[in-house]
């Protein structure tokens, strides 16, 4: 017999607190009953044996000591399907588009199973976004986790949304399959997402989830989680690749700090809680490919720094889990270039992993080197050109510095729908650098030289 408990003695935001009740499992799902007759769902947050502390997912308005409070003895878990392609889902996995609920060939728990380090494949595939920034110097590879670093008002939506749209194994005809999860979006942002899936046709191989941010705190904290359950399922029980991104980790993070200050935990660092390294790293870690199964998760969360501070403890501790980082550059953005990502704080350390002969080309380790180096150099000319004029500068560093400037003209630079493979990346690359002396390219094999560069080719014609 399910017993009924009527023993809160505290509501503080969106928590109750229950004493005298029988042990309870942490996670485990509640349902409230209200004296007006409405139902609310909550999740066992923490438990002791005086106390047991529920956090209410759709707010504590109207909850006072006569609501009851039922225990279910299970966890939240999510119906799966391959009927999930192509629906778009509330944060809490509720349909949004109109359709029917999904019927589940199975319940999952949201929290997932761990992975065994040993039973991991390195990760080695290259996936192409059709990004020349990201393919060409920080490239991605199959069950990655690469985060995308950006600032309030900058274009990682557009980025995020593109990058949905072109994500593809070249040369494979292995099922692909993207899950777009958005944590405290505005309703505009929700309109924009959902028409542009549907426009481009990129809604028939995605899973979206959508918490708006409207909506209670505590779902945010359960929609990533529900969106990498949706991907594990896909990638290991139907064999599908799967791209997740998740947008905006910060927002994810923002409300566990309003949990934890309802709960009056000691704060961290800016107020986050102690614990926001361990809760994120139980995110990231999903990402991976198991040995002996041909599935894939492979993750691009995208978080936005506040002040754009780098150094903020969300991107701090994310570059401590995730293998690198794409950064948005707002002084790219102020140029008016998109996408305006830049390669030079920007890193993938799996990159060597998925590059090479076979894999993208054999040129592609040196060609980005080369482009990293000059553009690099050419940056910091332009620091020297403000203080001393261009006139001082020898022929060299002249030629450097218009690289600079054609590197984030050709290269950075491309639309909105542009796709370009990597062999059109890799076209362009070596276009540029052709403007440089043959004598400058030192990080490039003679070899490579003689079979790529543009003038050679001309020769050899």
């Amino acid at each position: 017999m399910t017993k009924e408990y009527k023993t809160i003695v505290e509501v503080s935001g969106p928590l109750i607190f229950l004493e005298k009740t029988e042990p309870v499992g942490y996670g485990e799902l509640v349902q409230i009953n209200l004296p007006d007759g409405t139902t609310k769902r909550g999740q066992v947050l923490d438990t002791s044996a005086d106390m047991v502390v529920v956090q209410v997912f759709e707010g504590t308005g109207g909850l006072n000591e006569e609501s009851g409070v039922v225990f279910s003895g299970e966890t939240i878990k999510l119906p799966v399907s391959k009927d999930m392609l192509g629906r778009i889902l509330s944060g809490a996995g509720e349909p949004l588009d109109g359709g029917p609920r999904i019927v589940p060939d199975e319940r999952v728990d949201i929290n997932g199973a761990s992975m065994n380090p040993y039973s991991r494949m390195p990760p080695e595939d290259f996936i192409q976004t059709g990004i020349s920034t990201i393919d060409g110097t920080n490239t991605l590879v199959r069950g990655q986790k690469l985060p995308i670093f950006s600032g309030s008002g900058l274009p990682h939506n557009e980025i995020a949304l593109q990058i949905a749209r072109q994500a593809k194994v070249p040369g494979s005809d292995e099922s692909f399959a993207v899950v777009f999860a958005a944590m405290g979006i505005t309703s505009e942002e929700a309109q924009y997402f959902m028409k542009d899936f549907e426009k481009t046709g990129a809604l028939e191989r995605a899973v979206v989830f959508l918490n708006l941010a409207d909506d209670p705190a505590v779902e945010r904290i359960i929609t990533p989680r529900m969106a990498l359950t949706a991907a594990e399922y896909l990638a290991y029980e139907h064999d599908m690749h799967v791209l997740v991104i998740l947008t905006d980790i910060t927002n994810y993070c923002e409300a566990l700090r309003q949990m934890g200050a309802a709960r009056e935990e000691v704060p961290g660092r800016r107020g986050y809680p102690g614990y926001m390294y361990t809760d994120l790293a139980s995110l990231y870690e999903r990402a991976g490919v198991i040995k002996g199964i041909k599935g894939s998760v492979t993750q691009f969360s995208i978080l936005t720094m506040p002040g754009d501070d780098i150094t903020h403890p969300i991107p701090d501790l994310s570059g401590y889990i995730t293998e690198g980082q794409i950064v948005v550059s707002r002084e790219l953005h102020m140029k008016g270039i998109y996408p305006p990502i830049n390669v030079l704080p920007s890193l993938s350390r799996l990159m060597n992993s998925g590059i090479g002969d076979g894999k993208t080309r054999d040129d592609h380790k040196a060609v980005s080197d080369q482009m990293y180096a000059a553009y690099a150099e050419g940056r910091d000319l332009r620091g020297l050109v403000a203080i001393v004029g261009k006139e001082a500068l020898s022929e060299r560093d002249r030629r450097i510095l218009e690289f600079a400037d054609l590197f984030e003209d050709r290269f950075v630079r491309q639309s909105r729908d542009e796709d370009r493979s990597i062999d059109d990346t890799l076209r362009i690359a070596w276009e540029i650098l052709s403007e440089l002396p043959e004598s400058q390219l030192t990080r490039i094999d003679n070899k490579y030289l003689e079979k790529y560069h543009p003038a050679h080719q001309k020769t050899s014609e």
